[in-house]
């Protein structure tokens, strides 16, 4: 097939399986199981815009970095890396609150919640990456271990050109230009980090994006550009008669 590029795990039976192959250890696949555990939890019904579920697509950041051979805790990390920016902790609030952070370390301990933290610091966009890119030198240990973590999140969505897959064509003529600009720059970080086979998958990735002539299809039909939740119906009938006996209970009470 001329457009499959990749071999990397989308399920977590997968990534078990290429984690054996690596050599990490039972104890280290046991931290990894858990863990996809606990994204099971907070990422259910979520679907990335192509229409990929949400957690498929963190099975395959972790699945490239495994494939770097990369410490278990950064695969971890990897594998919730969108934990503040998009996981349900059964709260309202959006982004990273002390009571988010305190499950996850429950969940993962403390140095796999320190990797996620700062990864949902690390800028986004052209411009804050064009300034990232400027400043590499000064980047500290942790800094550059999230930055991979980024890159292999920036491959990983552009795989088989998953994230060309937006609902328009003017959309995703927009992204193809997005990527002229910003993908040299992700290519040259991964050749900073000393990760030549990450950058060249980035470059290779590029070329294939800006080789294609929009439309692709078929795709999702849906209006959502990031993850968006699809509740099950009976779930969402369950929520609304709950809410409206709370409702009926607090006038009786008032």
């Amino acid at each position: 097939d001329h457009w499959h590029m990749h071999t990397y795990a989308q399920t977590n039976i997968q990534l078990f399986n290429q984690l054996r192959s690596e050599g990490y250890s039972q104890e280290e696949r046991a931290l990894i199981s858990d863990t996809y555990e606990f994204g099971m939890r907070i990422f259910t019904g979520l679907y990335l815009a192509s229409g990929k579920p949400f957690i498929d697509h963190l099975v395959g950041t972790a699945s490239i970095l495994a494939s770097l051979h990369a410490p278990v805790e950064v695969l971890a990390a990897s594998l919730i890396h969108a934990a503040y920016l998009h996981g349900d902790f059964g709260s309202l609030r959006k982004g990273v609150t002390n009571f988010k952070r305190e499950q996850v370390r429950r969940a993962v301990g403390e140095q796999i919640e320190e990797y996620i933290a700062r990864y949902d610091r690390l800028p986004l966009g052209l411009r804050k990456t064009a300034a990232l890119h400027d400043r590499f030198d000064n980047l500290d240990t942790l800094d550059r271990t999230v930055l991979l973590m980024r890159l292999a999140n920036e491959l990983e969505h552009h795989l088989d050109l998953g994230a060309l897959y937006f609902p328009g064509e003017k959309e995703q003529r927009g992204h193809q230009r997005y990527m002229e600009a910003y993908g040299p720059l992700v290519v040259t970080m991964a050749e900073r980090l000393g990760v030549p086979s990450l950058a060249a998958e980035l470059r290779m990735v590029l070329g294939k994006i800006a080789a294609v002539d929009p439309p692709l299809e078929p795709c999702v039909r849906s209006k959502d550009t990031s993850a968006y939740l699809i509740a099950p119906r009976s779930y969402c009938q369950w929520f609304s008669v709950t809410s409206w006996r709370r409702l009926c209970a607090s006038y009786r009470g008032s």
